[in-house]
């Protein structure tokens, strides 16, 4: 049975509260600070890989739409015509890179501009770490180092969007079925990225007796809502009355915009995350606006947006996660991935949250990388919003984190696996 893309839309919000029932009311949830959408995301995923395995209904969400009314906001006019197929939560997705592009003020920028370029080398370090720690794992297990290299940074650091991106290549290069073994890798990633980082900084946060650098703070930077939840979130953005309307707008257009800009930047050849062009635009937009002395756009109302469309988003996502890909796993595949995953945690404890400051918001950067640096930066965000809402704000944080996992990390990455790709072809 096929379950329509529209009908996880419209659980989107069901699953979120179910999550966010399930964190208030199971303490081991509470204490390792796992993301409600990715809780109850996951749950749903997990009582339909039941029903695949026992037999009882064979089931999967079919996410893939072509409805014109839907996909005429992420793509181009003559790509529009042609009716795309496109991932029904791409809109969710681009609409939340958008929030964060709208909110990378220069002043705050400046403010982070040397831990960005730290958290940066790490991240770029901690790839190159991952696809030489994949291919030594293939090797040593007698597979294809091609396999440990889709296993590697192609999907953990890359993430669903750059293993489906290489893996034509690494089929030429003679890994067959790259494609779906990259889909299972990302898949794999993206459920361990939100278990792990909520666990990791938490218990840093604990051990260390962490506390926040500023007492409130009420925008995303800080990763804290007035009250955190799906519900609280609808009825704030409620409350900004025309002023919600007014940046609504500015949203869906930057989104519009946004993806004729990346469809430019796509003519370069290079793979890019899809959402990169609005996001840029954003940015644009928001500097623009500043330095003109218009103060307009307000921090706050794009931030309560934000957070609505990462649960939106990751709650679709994780629901939809096709763990019977997982179940069906080769036995070397399942392997290099619990390395990568252990490894993530340890570079992340030992590595990310010193040379990041040892402070409270390096140990809620830590968690963020888990979630990035095992395939996506809106588990990254979802994981230090899990932590700022348990222990208090911190800024800095989430404005290195989605700078460096939305955008920085690809170009790194990029060259990363191209080296590593030619120099494992005969």
């Amino acid at each position: 049975m096929t379950i329509s893309g529209w009908f996880a839309v419209a659980l989107a919000v069901p699953v979120l509260l179910l999550g966010e029932l399930l964190v208030k009311r199971v303490a081991l949830l509470a204490r390792f600070n796992i993301p409600a959408p990715v809780v109850g995301g996951l749950l749903i995923s997990l009582l339909i890989l039941a029903g695949n395995l026992t037999g009882i209904v064979a089931a999967r969400f079919e996410t893939s739409v072509t409805a014109p009314w839907w996909t005429w906001l992420v793509t181009t006019e003559p790509e529009w015509a042609k009716t795309p197929v496109k991932n029904v939560n791409l809109p969710f997705l681009v609409a939340f890179f958008t929030c964060i592009g709208l909110n990378a003020s220069w002043t705050l920028v400046k403010r982070g501009s040397v831990q960005v370029l730290v958290f940066w080398s790490l991240a770029g370090a901690l790839a190159i770490v991952q696809n030489g720690l994949g291919v030594a794992l293939a090797k040593l297990l007698g597979v294809s180092p091609l396999l440990g290299l889709m296993c590697g940074s192609v999907s953990m650091t890359g993430g669903h969007g750059t293993a489906l991106g290489f893996a034509g290549e690494l089929e030429k290069a003679g890994l067959q079925g790259a494609g779906v073994i990259g889909v299972a890798a990302a898949t794999f990633g993206l459920v361990a990225g939100g278990l792990l980082g909520g666990p990791v900084g938490g218990q840093l946060i604990r051990r260390r007796n962490l506390k926040p650098a500023v007492t409130s703070e009420a925008h995303l930077q800080s990763g804290q809502t007035v009250e955190p939840g799906i519900i609280p979130d609808l009825r704030t953005l409620a409350g900004y009355g025309k002023q919600f309307l007014v940046h609504l707008a500015l949203l869906l257009i930057c989104v519009k915009l946004g993806a004729w800009v990346s469809n430019f930047i796509q003519q370069t050849k290079i793979t890019f995350p899809v959402y990169i062009g609005a996001m840029l635009l954003g940015v644009v937009v928001r500097n623009v606006v500043d330095l003109s002395g218009g103060r307009w756009i307000k921090t706050e109302v794009i931030d309560t947006l934000a957070s609505v469309t990462l649960g939106v988003f990751l709650a679709i996502a994780m629901m939809s996660l096709s763990l019977i890909e997982l179940a069906s796993a080769a036995v070397p595949m399942l392997i290099i991935l619990a390395v990568q995953v252990t490894v993530m945690g340890l570079f992340a404890w030992f590595v990310t949250f010193r040379l990041m400051g040892r402070d409270f918001d390096a140990a809620v950067m830590a968690g963020g990388h888990c979630g990035f640096g095992l395939g996506a930066t809106p588990n990254a965000v979802a994981n230090m919003k899990a932590l700022v809402e348990r222990f208090g704000p911190a800024p800095r944080a989430f404005l290195v984190v989605p700078i460096v996992g939305a955008f920085l990390i690809d170009f790194v990455n990029a060259t990363n696996i191209t080296i590593f790709l030619n120099l494992l072809e005969p």
